[in-house]
């Protein structure tokens, strides 16, 4: 038996690093392949830093990217569960599965974080945010998750950074596969999913549905009786075709169906506050739809163009319920009798143009248009609370890149969006990063501006919208070391951020201010708020062990974040509302044999204030949960999952249920279609 062990660099740290990491016998496979030519690899690429596909090694940007295979791996059920272990953000859900679900990113708001779904932007024009509520991991290729301010590239609402979402795309050998699940608080999960590529063609097309009831939207510990429920349909497409001169023409569609039932609160005359109550029959249904088309062509092997064209769609009704209960007085009596319809829209039209002007500098310019379109409607009198409102922008970008011998890189671009509420914004954005290959250690770092549009609420809800609001802005920049040893088998990171939001939108009472505003009655929307963010973002991922009996694969992943938040509006001083000083997380995955798969992931979030007067302290939890997959043979898997498996009591959003022990298990078939 012959004994590897891949230490090409000598020192004390790799050292340490080459005696905890075991030995390993060198496989079959490697003494067979020890005089053969290297074999090449396509480098994993980030898209969403720079809006072209470039090596994660030359990434000048604070990026972190989720697969759908990991979060296959780990039956991760939404979008919202993979990005709670994420690095530098703050996800917190209003109760169980269904209800709303805030991502913050960098001390930032959840309106200041752009979402898109291949290439649509998804953030809610009436609200500002993207609730990620019905948003399921069902046929997602990948998560991209750059953080720091991105307006340059994105314009508005990437004031904290960008979510980018991604279809999984169809490859290889056409075949169909189907699952089905049950688990606690009587969930039913079933889908089906066909993917493939026969000639120049490809396609993915995903159905799933999910039910799930006893979840009380309030937390059951506070005296909440009635469960609540949750209903999902969720379909995607996507299609694909490659054209002559490497050109390619793709189509993308998603459509999510939720049906959630709620709790809320009801008012208490003897503290003139709110308490929490369980409400009966108050429910929310959504309908949302994804559209988006692009086309890919080189014109010369120099210039390349992409046009691409997107729209979401979101149609809200919600209905405050017929009795409720006030889970502090006990006092029953029936909610205020309304009914609401949301219709938004958001359009988006780019065209991007991608110059190699020579070998070590390319440059990228383009043109978005941009339009959101919002109404609100009292479904119950058939009032228009908002007519149809539109806020729309056009924008240039362009941003120059040097790639200086594989070691040295980085970009600068300027970008000018011209809206027609409230006149232009200018954003820039420059990054840097040496790489040392030898050792494996490379320095980044970046600074950049954004900026966020007013939202048709803030513009024109009646009593309290003002059309005169200018946009939010902020500006950031981050530092980081990143180093990987052992053939990359080690990665660690260590960075340093830094962000300030000014002319910040808040909702204040003043009647001078307000007085040139119709009906707002001294209370209505101004840009007096600021607030600055500053933290640590850490990282290992770690291959502990390969190939060895009864151990195919061990890894570990961790990640920390710490986020010191502050006020300055008013010299108030506080920490910003929902954000936690720290936070961790860590995976453990296990392969014992090709075919199991254990994982045990936990979550840490600190002590944080529900409230901008730090009077609502929420203290700090963990949780754990496991997961495992058998492939029983090529074509069946059966898996199972444990969500707070150490039964934690806890809140992540004030008097909010979370999930108590939970278990879920399900089988997977697989099957190849002989075309």
């Amino acid at each position: 038996m012959s004994w590897s062990r891949s230490c090409p660099v000598r020192g004390v740290l790799l050292s340490v690093l080459c005696f905890l990491l075991p030995l390993q016998p060198a496989s079959a496979e490697e003494v067979a392949m020890a005089d053969q030519p290297d074999v090449i690899e396509t480098p994993e690429v980030v898209v969403s830093a720079t809006k072209t596909p470039i090596p994660v090694k030359e990434v000048t940007s604070a990026v972190e990217v989720i697969t759908g295979e990991q979060m296959q791996q780990r039956k991760v059920r939404t979008v919202a569960e993979a990005l709670r272990l994420a690095q530098g953000l703050a996800v917190f859900q209003s109760g169980g599965p269904g209800t709303l679900v805030d991502v913050r990113m960098r001390g930032g708001t959840p309106e200041q974080t752009l979402v898109l779904i291949d290439g649509a932007i998804v953030n809610s024009a009436t609200l500002g945010s993207y609730d990620f509520a019905n948003l399921t991991s069902d046929n997602i290729e990948r998560i991209e998750i750059l953080r720091g301010s991105q307006g340059m590239m994105w314009g508005s609402d990437a004031m904290g950074g960008v979510i980018n979402i991604t279809t999984k795309r169809g490859r290889d050998t056409p075949k169909i596969a189907a699952f089905a699940e049950y688990g606690s608080f009587t969930t039913i999960r079933e889908g089906a999913t066909i993917s493939g590529k026969k000639g120049a063609f490809d396609i993915t097309a995903a159905l799933t549905r999910w039910d799930a009831s006893s979840f009380s939207a309030i937390n059951y510990r506070r005296g909440a009786s009635e469960r609540d429920g949750f209903h999902n349909w969720q379909g995607s497409v996507r299609l694909g075709v490659d054209l002559p001169k490497d050109g390619r023409l793709e189509f993308n569609f998603r459509w999510m169906n939720g049906i959630t039932n709620f709790d809320g609160f009801a008012f208490n005359p003897a503290t003139f506050t709110s308490d929490p109550a369980d409400v009966l029959g108050a429910k929310s249904t959504s309908q949302q739809y994804v559209y988006s088309g692009s086309y890919l062509q080189p014109l010369t092997n120099w210039w390349s163009q992409k046009l691409t064209l997107a729209r979401a769609t979101e149609s809200l009704t919600s209905y405050l319920g017929s009795f409720q209960r006030n889970l502090v007085t006990g006092v029953e009596d029936v909610p205020f009798q309304t009914a609401s319809e949301i219709n938004t829209t958001s359009n988006r039209v780019e065209w991007q143009h991608d110059f190699q002007i020579a070998k070590p500098l390319a440059l990228t310019a383009g043109y978005q248009f941009r339009e959101q379109l919002g109404e609100n409607l009292d479904t119950l009198t058939g009032a228009t609370t908002i007519p149809t409102k539109i806020v729309s922008s056009n924008a240039g970008f362009a941003e120059a890149k040097l790639n200086l011998s594989d070691r040295l890189f980085g970009t600068a671009g300027i970008r000018q969006d011209e809206y027609n509420t409230f006149g232009s914004a200018t954003t820039y954005r420059v990054t840097g990063g040496y790489l040392h290959k030898e050792t494996g250690t490379k320095l980044r770092g970046s600074y950049g501006t954004g900026f966020r549009a007013p939202t048709i609420n803030q513009l024109y809800f009646p009593g309290f919208g003002n059309p005169n609001l200018k946009p939010e802005k902020s500006k950031g920049l981050d530092i980081a070391l990143e180093q990987s040893l052992l053939s990359d088998r080690v990665f660690l990171s260590v960075g340093y951020f830094w962000t300030r939001y000014q002319n910040l939108i808040l909702s204040v009472f003043d009647p001078v201010g307000c007085a040139s505003i119709p009906d707002t009655q001294g209370f209505c929307a101004q840009n007096i708020g600021s607030s600055m963010a500053e933290g640590i973002e850490a990282n290992a991922k770690v291959q502990l062990v390969r190939d060895r009996p009864w151990i195919k694969s061990l890894d570990i992943q961790f990640q920390y974040t710490h986020t010191s938040t502050r006020n300055e509006t008013d010299n108030a001083n506080t920490r910003l509302p929902k954000w936690p000083l720290n936070q961790w997380s860590a995976i453990l995955s296990y392969q014992p044999i090709e075919a199991v798969r254990a994982n045990l992931e936990g979550r840490f979030v600190g002590q944080r204030f529900n409230d901008t007067s730090n009077d609502e302290s929420l203290p700090h939890f963990y949780v754990w949960n496991a997961s495992f997959t058998y492939d029983l043979n090529r074509t069946v898997q059966v898996y199972g999952r444990a969500d707070n498996i150490f039964n934690r009591k806890y809140e992540e959003v004030l008097f909010f249920g979370t999930p108590i022990r939970s278990v879920f298990g399900g089988v997977r078939v697989n099957f190849d279609m002989p075309l």
